[in-house]
């Protein structure tokens, strides 16, 4: 199992997804092999150091988190596209704008992680969730699609849990979630992710 989660950026001194990911491999004690990883928020540093990761240790399930600012919920998101438009630039200074994230690669690809279970487990647990049918065009889609593309046609299942402002650290009047339930929010998804190969059905998404 890989877990990724981002570094501050837009001059924030903290990223929950880095941080949550972190206190997730401390505590974890299941049989699985964890590893956890703090990304870059950068295009080009993003997708580099997810395929050496891919490449390094080779695993069955992929789940890399960020954070999204302004939702209220823990949300796994179902699909990524091919497209980098930048709101605002990378911490390299990057601001690419309408540009593919993998050129000639296909126009988005769909989580492989069952996304309605880990909803359904995390909102079993009392912690706000909710599908999210869009991933951005920053840094985040980037690193979900190119994990995707790099597992497509592999057993390897791979997609995207974003995570609202931590309630400890938000800046005010930004929703947010206690940074413990974030964590648990991440230690239920790992769980979920090893254990369930049929996704649950039923509604549960948005697109916000």
């Amino acid at each position: 199992m890989l877990l990724t989660g981002f570094e501050p950026f837009a001059g924030d001194t903290v990223n929950p997804s880095g941080d949550a990911v972190r206190v997730v491999a401390d505590r974890w004690t299941g049989p699985e092999r964890l590893v956890a990883d703090v990304l870059p928020v950068t295009f080009e540093g993003a997708i580099a150091r997810m395929a050496a990761l891919l490449d390094e240790h080779r695993p069955d399930v992929v789940v890399a988190t960020g954070l999204a600012g302004g939702r209220h919920a823990v949300t796994p998101e179902r699909v990524a596209v091919n497209l980098a438009d930048a709101w605002l630039p990378d911490n390299a200074g990057a601001r690419p704008q309408d540009a593919p994230v993998v050129e000639g690669g296909p126009a988005a690809y769909f989580a492989t992680l069952p996304v309605k279970a880990i909803r359904a487990a995390i909102g079993g647990a009392d912690i706000p969730a909710s599908v999210s049918h869009t991933a951005g065009t920053f840094v985040c889609n980037a690193t979900m699609y190119a994990a995707l593309h790099a597992t497509a046609g592999t057993s390897v299942r791979a997609g995207f849990v974003h995570v609202p402002w931590a309630a400890e650290t938000a800046p005010e009047g930004m929703p947010s979630l206690p940074f413990d339930e974030i964590v648990d929010a991440l230690m239920i998804t790992v769980r979920v992710c090893l254990d369930v190969e049929v996704d649950a059905t039923g509604p549960g998404g948005s697109v916000s």
